[in-house]
């Protein structure tokens, strides 16, 4: 749905509260109140021991929670909605265990203005403290692979995979898109490209998707690593934004040194135009580059061309996919 810009005084001030609402509902999946209530009708004061919170605090908060339709009351007892059980209970099939990346992230975008002056990351994440932090890192490659499981196996449809037999794929994460290129032919094998920490939970995915015999695991850090040779695409989703323009352009040449003949190196990204105005996700996915990382932004066309053609990579080639993704690929 296009993106409409509030324009009378009532529009700005609902625009500008909306904020709340999202801080009420974080703050609930935080505390895990849907998964203390699960399937059944509780008083917030049943809650509140359950969750280690105030019953005032409680109180009010899942009384916010009914108000906006994620919760039922009656008789002063609440309970989840249908939607609210499917989604947000730990214990459900369908549970959004990503949304938890959310609240992380709620913690960095607070700094907006801090890192807009310094122009850079001012959020120290202290991973390993407590319980919360040690779980960053699963939440946030769980929210990464609820995404690329949807999405992933449409996107390897608009590439031509005729020829190809390997695949590598830097920074692969949970292997949600190794394993859909894995998928797209019986004669087609993966190899996810990773830090040790993310290859071992990459490792879970792909043993519970019956893969284990089509993919394989390097780890490494693609800063400093070199990669395996021999492969026919080289896949790079979500990675060029974490870096700055120079490292991307060390790290394209490091691609194109894994390829084989005619080849292919493709990124799938937010793919911005000349003044970064549009699309407005990748113009607003700059700031969060901002917020989150050292060096990170979102880049242009042009910019990526010139990392191809510093690479001796050809035949440039971009192909606008489902769920709003860019692929922008070129041949060695």
């Amino acid at each position: 749905m296009p993106y409409t810009t509030p324009t009378t005084p009532e529009e700005i001030r609902d625009f500008v509260s909306n904020f709340q609402k999202t801080r009420i509902f974080l703050t609930a999946f935080e505390l895990n109140l849907f998964s203390v209530l699960s399937d059944y009708k509780k008083a917030s004061a049943e809650v509140a021991k359950e969750i280690k919170a105030s019953e005032h605090g409680t109180d009010r908060l899942m009384n916010s929670l009914v108000a906006l339709g994620f919760l039922t009351k009656e008789n002063n007892l609440f309970g989840n909605t249908a939607l609210s059980r499917d989604y947000f209970c730990d214990d459900k099939p369908a549970f959004i265990s990503g949304l938890m990346h959310s609240v992380n992230q709620w913690d960095t975008w607070s700094t907006l203005t801090e890192a807009v002056k310094a122009g850079t990351t001012v959020a120290k994440r202290k991973r390993g403290i407590n319980e919360r932090e040690k779980g960053w890192l699963f939440s946030f490659i769980d929210a990464m692979h609820n995404r690329a499981q949807k999405q992933a196996p449409d996107i390897v449809r608009h590439i031509d995979m005729k020829g190809v037999s390997k695949v590598l794929d830097i920074g692969g994460g949970s292997g949600a898109y190794a394993m859909a290129f894995a998928n797209s032919g019986e004669n087609i094998s993966a190899t996810v490209f990773d830090l040790p920490n993310v290859v071992e939970l990459s490792k879970k995915y792909v043993a519970d998707a019956g893969l284990w015999n089509k993919i394989d695991f390097v780890k490494g850090d693609y800063h400093l690593n070199d990669f395996p040779l021999g492969y026919d695409i080289v896949f790079l989703s979500a990675i060029v934004h974490i870096n700055s323009f120079e490292e991307n352009m060390r790290l394209i040449e490091k691609c194109a040194a894994s390829l084989n003949k005619c080849g292919r190196i493709i990124i799938q990204d937010h793919i911005m135009d000349n003044d970064r105005t549009r699309p407005i996700a990748g113009a607003i996915f700059a700031l969060n580059m901002l917020v989150g990382t050292e060096k990170g932004d979102t880049y242009t066309e042009s910019e990526i061309g010139e990392w191809f053609k510093k690479a001796g990579l050809k035949d440039f080639l971009r192909v606008e996919a489902s769920f709003g993704n860019s692929l922008i690929m070129a041949s060695k």
